[in-house]
């Protein structure tokens, strides 16, 4: 007779998922979270300045992590020993994370939203350069086309209202700066993760950016906290679903998947935030919007399936990789 298995049987097991698989899993999680991030901070910003909101994403965010550490801390592994260079690039990462969103969030208020998105999805470009130069990091003919391909779409969602001249400059150069940190702190959180559970380098991250934004707050605009439910309700989103979820998972994934590819995926971020804007406010799209959501997929599957995503994807997991 047949022996049954059931879940409490010693011979039952559960099936194993490989690292890379949880990689990817995770960044496209992250991606959908993060494209909730311009219609709350559109909320937000209903009764907040965009440093405010910032000010508010982290420190609540820092505060949910810190409940999480210490309920959960990083059993069952021991805590890693923070030495001086450590504590340097955990604050290093806070602060180009924080200068990303500030240079973004003010870009926003310089110059039009489609110069401003079109010049922050430079971030792959970024991380790519920078990996060739500062990691020697070699990359293959199909990837780059992939990389530009799907920059191409990317930045096809937001031509359409795109504005040349003088007066948007500085927004402009504010936008093309924000993509810059965005890459160099992608980087960043990818060789701490050799070490740092990704709890731990969100915690200092919200932490550095809240005490960073407090005093630029106070200096330019006139409302520290929300003063509606409403309000309260959409920094609290930002925080948990933005920060917390989805900087949390692309932390994650940063374990197994190096920036650069990661930088690729990130250029789904427009092309979600346009269907959940389709789906929500009934926005219409239109044919180039579809060409162009097409052209970032196709963009994606060149760079993931390159001779460079292949060796990604087939390198073996180093110590275990322990699942943190």
């Amino acid at each position: 007779m047949a022996q049954t298995l059931t879940l409490s049987s010693p011979s039952f097991q559960w099936p194993r998922i490989s690292p890379m698989v949880s990689a990817l899993v995770a960044v496209f999680l992250a991606i959908a979270t993060l494209s909730f991030a311009s219609i709350l901070i559109r909320l937000s910003e209903r009764e907040l300045g965009p440093f405010s909101t910032i000010f508010n994403r982290f420190w609540m965010a820092f505060v949910i992590l810190a409940i999480i550490y210490t309920v959960q801390g990083v059993k069952p592994r021991q805590p890693p020993i923070i030495t001086g260079c450590d504590r340097l690039l955990l604050i290093m990462a806070g602060v180009l994370f924080w200068g990303c969103l500030g240079f973004w969030a003010w870009s926003l208020t310089l110059t039009g939203v489609a110069n401003s998105t079109v010049l922050h999805n430079l971030t792959p470009l970024f991380t790519t350069l920078g990996a060739w130069l500062l990691w020697r990091e070699s990359f293959d003919r199909r990837f780059l086309v992939g990389l530009g391909v799907a920059m191409i779409g990317a930045i096809a969602l937001g031509i359409g209202d795109f504005e040349i001249g003088t007066g948007h400059l500085n927004g402009d150069l504010a936008a093309f700066f924000s993509a810059i940190l965005s890459a160099a702190n992608l980087m960043l959180i990818e060789k701490l993760r050799a070490k740092f559970p990704a709890l731990i380098i969100l915690l200092w991250c919200c932490g550095v950016g809240a005490i960073l934004s407090l005093p630029v707050v106070l200096v330019t605009e006139q409302r520290l906290f929300p003063i509606t439910l409403g309000g309260w309700l959409s920094v609290a989103a930002l925080a948990l679903v933005c920060q917390v979820i989805g900087q949390g998972l692309q932390a994650y994934s940063l374990k197994h998947l190096p920036s650069s590819l990661v930088g690729i995926f990130l250029l789904l971020d427009p092309v979600f935030a346009g269907l959940i804007a389709w789906m929500l406010f009934a926005e219409g799209l239109s044919l180039i919007n579809a060409l162009a959501f097409g052209t970032v997929l196709l963009g994606m599957y060149l760079a993931q399936s390159s001779q460079y995503g292949d060796r990604i994807f087939q390198k073996p997991c180093l110590a275990g990789c322990p699942e943190t």
